[in-house]
């Protein structure tokens, strides 16, 4: 039974991984429909996020920690984000939770990916804030 129950939750986690791919696939494949070639760092066109001045990209609160930890996995895997300062020794381990980590994470991809509404969605598990969630010693950067 106990090793039914861990190979339901290991099929679980791979099923979750595999959709979250698949959506960031198509999500890349739209987003490569929308791109204008040009040599500036400008979001493509059709992009909000500069109307209003500088935001930051968030984990949502109150989404699946699965999809959170998968999303927050990437972002500091393949997504080739410096996750550094969320480690035991950085300044972003404090609050030590998922939702803080995943924050810091998307909002540094984010930012490194030319900050546009594109590079913000993590599979459903991010969110764009005016709010600078910056505390302490943790500084999250910004396009300003």
């Amino acid at each position: 039974m106990e090793r039914r129950s861990q190979n339901l939750k290991s099929t679980s986690t791979l099923l979750l991984l595999i959709m979250f791919m698949v959506h960031l696939l198509v999500s890349t494949a739209e987003a490569a429909d929308f791109a204008i070639p040009v040599t500036t760092f400008s979001p493509p066109e059709g992009n909000t996020t500069f109307l209003d001045g500088t935001t930051w990209c968030i984990a949502k609160p109150g989404v699946s920690q699965v999809d959170l930890q998968i999303a927050l996995d990437w972002a500091c895997g393949l997504g080739s984000t410096d996750c550094s300062p969320i480690r035991s020794d950085g300044p972003c381990f404090k609050p030590d939770t998922l939702l803080s980590h995943a924050s810091y994470a998307f909002n540094s991809y984010y930012q490194v990916n030319g900050n546009n509404d594109v590079a913000c969605t993590f599979g459903g598990t991010a969110t764009l804030t005016k709010n600078n969630p910056s505390y302490g010693k943790c500084i999250y950067a910004s396009s300003r």
